[in-house]
């Protein structure tokens, strides 16, 4: 679990720079200002600009990760590279853990995420569908963000993130994955799906 959350608060460090770069080239000052915790999305609100382009990037990826998921055949989901590595179908279950964790995060939710059973195969066709079901989750969650709420803040001490900040979080993390579980294609003589932007 600590290498989780290792992972975890790495991506959001990433995150946070590039956001913060983003928004510092984007205005000519750094970003200094927090919308409040509680701001709810009014009657009417339009949705963030950044995040309908965000949007468009995260179908593309579910897409791809999707395909990537469903280039394994279902008797190598065990595969390891190695022993010290997850297998095919435990990255893919990662992928969709982490998912659901980070955009739960942002709505303050518990997450909906069904782990599978301790000890147990990863089954394909049960993955690709909890891996699908996370994107979806996550675009719901994404689909009510206004810009003021791109900068509230979530967390507690001094693990605080902004929304925008833990939304780029998520695509780090699952893009990071998505990539290993290419490698594993190559090792098994499979040629993975084409990234079509």
């Amino acid at each position: 679990m600590p290498k989780v959350l290792c992972v975890f608060s790495f991506a959001l460090i990433c995150a946070a720079m590039l956001s913060g770069v983003s928004e510092a080239q984007s205005t000519g000052k750094p970003q200094t200002t927090e919308a409040s915790p509680t701001a709810p999305k009014t009657a009417g609100a339009s949705p963030s600009a950044f995040v309908r382009s965000f949007e468009t990037h995260w179908a593309t990826a579910r897409t791809l990760a999707i395909a990537v998921a469903d280039a394994m055949p279902a008797e190598q989901y065990s595969f390891k590279p190695n022993p010290d590595e997850m297998s095919f179908g435990e990255l893919m279950a990662h992928i969709a853990q982490a998912n659901y964790g980070y955009c739960a995060f942002i709505a303050d939710a518990k997450s909906p995420y069904v782990e599978p059973a301790k000890d147990t195969p990863i089954d394909k066709v049960a993955a690709i569908l909890s891996l699908g079901g996370s994107f979806d989750y996550c675009t719901k969650v994404f689909d009510s963000l206004t810009d003021a709420q791109l900068d509230q803040m979530h967390g507690d001490g001094d693990r605080r993130f902004s929304t925008r900040d833990v939304m780029l979080g998520v695509m780090i993390h699952m893009a990071h994955h998505r990539g290993q579980a290419e490698v594993y294609l190559r090792l098994k003589g499979v040629t993975p799906p084409k990234y079509k932007w």
